[in-house]
């Protein structure tokens, strides 16, 4: 592989999005507004906030979040001077209506997503996006459905309709280095000069790894939750990768002490504990299942009398991906009757 020389890497901190996977979508508005002011004095380039499922996604089957999305977004936005705000759409949960409400209440950035292999059904919001004068932001999710050519052909097809920055999701925290270090390399080649985004979960351990080997292949907007708060086992823990990117030659732009600050702000002020590597995730992780299913399985496996474990398993053999929660229910259904 080639190694690039260090030079200047974009971080993007999910952990108002993410993180609300972890807490089933019930961050409150002073919650949020804490954590973005030390976020914004660290100098953290980008804020995404939202329900976990990006915008729209409030709902029955997703869970319903305690703020509506415009709630979410006015808060944060009050509190980012030098930062950007960020929010996420998945087309399907949100719509073009909720895109431009979201710009409309500050959003800087707006990351469409789209399933690894339907890159296509990013292309309306894309342009309604553009045309709205923020920046739009492509990721694919589910990415180790994929290998690296065909990954870096749908990438290229969302530059296409408008991406000005394209990536991948570890949506499973299923990747090894290497996995992620051929599919970075081969969407930087296909996509040139626009940048590259890689979001990591951390189900196998791997997170940190897999985000230095994105950087190492060309990656240069990289994903990272303050104490790795997200989905699942969590994501890769954002001061820790700011420290190590700066020990590795890397700018960041960030002020890595007020990053520690906002770091034990999120730990005290958002979460019950920090994200671990349980046997429920690393499951997860091994069975290339979404990482925001875990507590969903938990209660489902719970309630049927059933093994998490063989739960996730069977999801992932049947390669079921988020919006299709109503599967976690008809697999238990089926394993009662084994």
């Amino acid at each position: 592989m080639e190694q690039l020389t260090a030079g200047p890497v974009i971080l993007h901190d999910p952990t108002l999005r993410d993180g609300h996977h972890a807490v089933r979508h019930q961050l409150g508005a002073d919650q949020l507004r804490a954590y973005a002011s030390a976020a914004n004095a660290a100098g953290v380039p980008v804020v995404e906030v939202g329900h976990g499922n990006g915008l729209g996604a409030s709902s029955l089957q997703l869970g319903r979040a305690r703020l509506a999305d415009e709630e979410m977004i006015t808060a944060v936005r009050e509190c980012l001077t030098t930062s950007r705000l960020g929010v996420f759409l998945a087309p399907g949960w949100g719509t073009g209506m909720d895109l431009r409400a979201a710009v409309r209440h500050g959003a800087d950035v707006v990351r469409i997503a789209a399933h690894c292999s339907q890159a296509d059904v990013a292309e309306r919001h894309l342009g309604e996006t553009r045309a709205v004068g923020v920046e739009a932001q492509a990721v694919l999710l589910m990415s180790h459905m994929l290998g690296p050519a065909e990954l870096a052909d749908q990438c290229a097809q969302l530059v296409g309709f408008g991406a000005q920055a394209v990536g991948i999701m570890d949506s499973a925290g299923h990747y090894l280095p290497d996995d992620v270090a051929r599919r970075i390399s081969a969407i930087r080649e296909a996509v040139g000069t626009v940048p590259v985004i890689f979001h990591g979960h951390n189900n196998l351990g791997m997170a940190m790894a897999n985000s230095l080997a994105a950087v190492a292949a060309g990656a240069t907007v990289i994903d990272g939750c303050a104490r790795g708060f997200g989905a699942g086992a969590g994501n890769t823990q954002l001061e820790i990768l700011a420290a190590v990117l700066q020990r590795t030659g890397h700018t960041t732009g960030i002020d890595l002490r007020r990053l520690l600050a906002a770091a034990d702000i999120a730990e005290a002020q958002l979460m019950d504990a920090p994200p671990t590597i349980d046997s429920i995730s690393l499951a997860s992780g091994l069975a290339g299942v979404f990482s925001g299913f875990k507590l969903p399985v938990l209660d489902a496996a719970r309630r049927g009398g059933v093994d998490p474990i063989d739960v996730l398993f069977e999801l992932g053999r049947r390669q079921v991906v988020a919006g299709q929660e109503d599967q976690i229910h008809a697999v238990v259904r089926d394993l009662q009757h084994t």
